[in-house]
C-alpha cells in the first residue's frame, strides 16, 4: 500500500477581507492538503511559503492588502520565509503595478486562478473535491458561496472589475457541499454570493434562490441556513415565503440598502427609490413576523448634500432596522462614480457615518430591550472566560449581536443549540440564562 509523505514545505495562507475571500481561501488551503501538503491559515508559526489572499474593495483594504504583501516581502528578503505569492481581488484589480512595485513576491495571481498558483506550487488542481472544503470557521457553522461575480453596474462598486459576471453554482453542486459540511458536524450554513438573488438566472433561465433553499433545507443535520447579501431591486418575494414557510431557513435577511434619498440612489444607479425600498422591507415583516433586516448605507457619496444625508438619517428612523452598518465612500478607479469629483471632505464623511450609527444605537437598544423575557434558540459559538458567547438565528457571526450566559454551574460545548432566556440587553449583545 503505498503511504503519503508531506512535503518539507510549510504553507501559510493569510485572508484579508470579506467572507468570500475566506472561502476562496478554504479552497486553497482544501487542493494543497490533498496534494500534501502542511497548511495553516493565518497562522503565526513558522512557514516557508506564503500566500497572501488579498482585498481591493475599498481604499482601507487596499491599504491592508498592500502593508500584509510588503511586511511579508521584508520577511522574504531577509529570509525568514522562501516563497511569497499573493492571490485574490487586490492582484486581480491591480497585478501589473503590484509586480512593478513589489518585484519580492514570486506570482500575482487574480480570483479565478486557482489551478495556476496550485501549477505554480507544483500542486494538482482535484476536480474530485467539488463539495468538499476545508474550512476554518468553527466546526458548526460554513460559509457556502452558492454564485461568483456580479451583473449590476452600482456607480461606486469595484466588484464586478475584481469577480467578473455573475456565475451561478448548480443547486446539486451545492447540496453536495452541504452534505459533507454536515457530515463534518456543520449546523449553520451562511449562503453568501456577491448578489443572492440573481442566483439561478443563467444556469436555469429564472431566479432559483427558493429552489435552492427548499434543497438545502432537505439536508440533515443543518439546523440554519443564512442569507448574505441580497439586492433590492427587483427582490423575489418567494422568498419571503420559503423563509415563512422553512424553520431551518434562518428569518434574517442580509440586504445593503446603501442610500434612502431618492437622488443619491439614481446616481448610485441602485434602480430603486426610497418608496420601492420602504414597501419591500414592509411586505418582508409582514410576511416573516420577526425578520431580522441587516442593510448597510454608505456616506459621503460625490454630490451628497447635507439635505440627502438627512433624508437618509429619516429612513433609518422610520425603518427602524434590526442590524446595520455604515461605509463611508470610496472613490475607486474605473467605476463610474470615479468620473465625477470625490466632493465630499473626508472629516464629513466620517461625521456622517458615526451620526448614522448613533442612530442606529438607540434603535439597537430599544429593539435588544423588547427581546428581555423572551425564551429563544441560541447556537453556542465560543466560551470567554466566565462566559459562553452566543447567537441567536436572528443574528451572523463576527458582525451581529451575541448572547452571553454565564458559564457558571452551566457545561455547554461550542455548537450546542440551547434554549436561553434572555434576562437583560445592551445596545449591541443580550444577556441570558439557560431556560
Amino acid at each position: 500500500m503505498k503511504t503519503k509523505t508531506l512535503r518539507p514545505d510549510k504553507v501559510n495562507v493569510i485572508t484579508l477581507g470579506c467572507s468570500k475571500n475566506l472561502v476562496d481561501s478554504e479552497n486553497i488551503i482544501t487542493q494543497l492538503k490533498a496534494n500534501d501538503y502542511e497548511v495553516k491559515h493565518d497562522a503565526n508559526e513558522e512557514a516557508n511559503i506564503v500566500i497572501v489572499n488579498t482585498c481591493g474593495f475599498i481604499d482601507l483594504a487596499k491599504e491592508e492588502s498592500v502593508n500584509t504583501i510588503l511586511d511579508y516581502a521584508d520577511r522574504k528578503t531577509k529570509g525568514e520565509i522562501d516563497k511569497l505569492y499573493v492571490t485574490g481581488c487586490l492582484s486581480q484589480r491591480y497585478k501589473d503595478n503590484l509586480e512593478e512595485q513589489i518585484p519580492e513576491v514570486d506570482d500575482y495571481f487574480g480570483t479565478m486562478e486557482l489551478p495556476g498558483l496550485l501549477n505554480r506550487l507544483e500542486a494538482d488542481y482535484k476536480h474530485d473535491l467539488i463539495g468538499e472544503r476545508f474550512i476554518t470557521t468553527p466546526e458548526h457553522y460554513a460559509y457556502l458561496k452558492i454564485s461568483e461575480g456580479c451583473n449590476r453596474t452600482c456607480s461606486f462598486c469595484a466588484i464586478p472589475l475584481m469577480r467578473g459576471k455573475h456565475i451561478s453554482r448548480p443547486i446539486e453542486e451545492l447540496v453536495k457541499q452541504a452534505e459533507h459540511f454536515a457530515s463534518n458536524g456543520v449546523k449553520e450554513l451562511m449562503l453568501i454570493a456577491q448578489e443572492l438573488t440573481y442566483y439561478g438566472l443563467d444556469l436555469y433561465k429564472e431566479r432559483t434562490l427558493p429552489k435552492l433553499l427548499e434543497a438545502l433545507s432537505a439536508v440533515e443535520g443543518i439546523r440554519w441556513i443564512r442569507l448574505h447579501y441580497a439586492y433590492p431591486s427587483k427582490f423575489p418575494r418567494d422568498i419571503f415565503d420559503v423563509m415563512a414557510e422553512q424553520p431551518k431557513v434562518c428569518n434574517y435577511l442580509d440586504i445593503p440598502l446603501q442610500h434612502g434619498s431618492d437622488a443619491v440612489l439614481f446616481r448610485m444607479r441602485r434602480q430603486i427609490t426610497r418608496a420601492e425600498t420602504e414597501d419591500l422591507i414592509r411586505y418582508a415583516r409582514q410576511r416573516v413576523p420577526g425578520i431580522a433586516i441587516r442593510t448597510t448605507f454608505l456616506v459621503g457619496y460625490p454630490g451628497e448634500t447635507e439635505e440627502e444625508f438627512e433624508e437618509l438619517c429619516d429612513f433609518v428612523r422610520d425603518m427602524r432596522f434590526e442590524r446595520l452598518g455604515v461605509f463611508q465612500y470610496s472613490h475607486e478607479e474605473d467605476t463610474s462614480a470615479h468620473k465625477v469629483e470625490d466632493d465630499v471632505p473626508a472629516e464629513v464623511k466620517a461625521q456622517r457615518a458615526n451620526r448614522l450609527m448613533e442612530i442606529q444605537q438607540e434603535i439597537s437598544l430599544e429593539l435588544n430591550e423588547e427581546r428581555v423575557g423572551r425564551t429563544l434558540d441560541v447556537l453556542i459559538d465560543r466560551k470567554d472566560n466566565d462566559m459562553y458567547v452566543g447567537r441567536t438565528e436572528f443574528d451572523s457571526p463576527d458582525v451581529d449581536n451575541e448572547v452571553l450566559i454565564p458559564a457558571k454551574d452551566v457545561y455547554l460545548r461550542t455548537g450546542d443549540m440551547v434554549k436561553v432566556k434572555i434576562t437583560g440587553a445592551t445596545e449591541y449583545d443580550l444577556e441570558g440564562e439557560i431556560a
